[in-house]
């Protein structure tokens, strides 16, 4: 068994203003669970106090929490963070958490054993879509923006999935060796492409129902952001069509 039940890694970029109580609820939450665990904040290209802020609150974690808190640091995007911190986590589960914490933390257990049987799942996704999920307070206009995304995604390159952008995403440790080393995007549209590649594996994808808060400050720009997403896709597809995320002896695609 591996030592460590679950790594949550964070993609932080200019969050110092949001990380302090984040992290604090964060750990108050792992504080209180029967497993060991481990929070990776990945800074990518912050301007602002955010490492900082986590090499402080790092400090202040006692050596006798039952988890660590470390920072790391990546090329610019959030994908590269996510991408960074899922190859350097060590967890049995692999949990990509938004740094607002728009879904609260004490729903990481949904996508977990027991709660989620073990062997029923190689990567588990939030999804304020299907039934049992609830949204608050979101703008219907971003409801909307998203739900055309979404559409988007489904008809060129993952079938079935009702929302693959939402934030907080569960991977298998073996899920998580086997799809991270073929993502190619940096950027927002990293989403799809590893849910793409998981597909490709044949890898078991579930939807988990959470409680979600729309966030006012949300770092995506709902015009410009959904226009390069929508370009992002459209690489995902051809990469696929010219065999990039395919598995090579070396362990990585071939291809551009």
């Amino acid at each position: 068994m591996h030592e460590l039940f679950l790594t949550i890694v964070i993609p932080a970029y200019n969050e110092e203003k949001r990380l302090p109580a984040s992290l604090e609820k964060i750990v108050h939450f792992l504080r209180a669970q029967p497993y060991r665990s481990e929070v990776l904040v990945v800074e990518n290209g912050s301007t602002d106090a955010t490492s900082d802020v986590v090499r402080t609150f790092a400090q202040s974690v006692s050596a006798s929490d039952p988890f660590r808190v470390e920072l790391l640091h990546s090329d610019q995007g959030k994908g590269a963070a996510v991408k960074t911190g899922m190859l350097v986590g060590k967890g049995a589960h692999l949990f990509i958490c938004d740094a607002d914490l728009s879904m609260p933390i004490e729903e990481v257990n949904k996508f977990l054993p027991p709660q989620l049987p073990a062997g029923s799942f190689d990567v588990a996704i939030a999804s304020r879509e299907i039934p049992g999920a609830v949204r608050y307070n979101e703008p219907a206009y971003r409801h909307l923006m998203g739900r055309i995304f979404n559409f988007i995604v489904r008809s060129l390159i993952i079938p079935g999935i009702e929302d693959t952008q939402c934030g907080f995403k569960l991977f298998t440790r073996a899920a998580a060796q086997d799809i991270f080393p073929y993502q190619t995007i940096s950027g927002w549209g990293f989403d799809p492409e590893v849910l793409y590649i998981a597909n490709a594996r044949k890898l078991r994808v579930v939807e988990v129902p959470i409680n979600w808060y729309y966030m006012a400050d949300s770092r995506v720009n709902p015009v410009r952001d959904t226009i390069k997403m929508l370009r992002e896709v459209l690489r995902v597809r051809r990469n696929g069509r010219r065999g990039i995320y395919r598995k090579t002896a070396g362990g990585i695609g071939t291809g551009e």
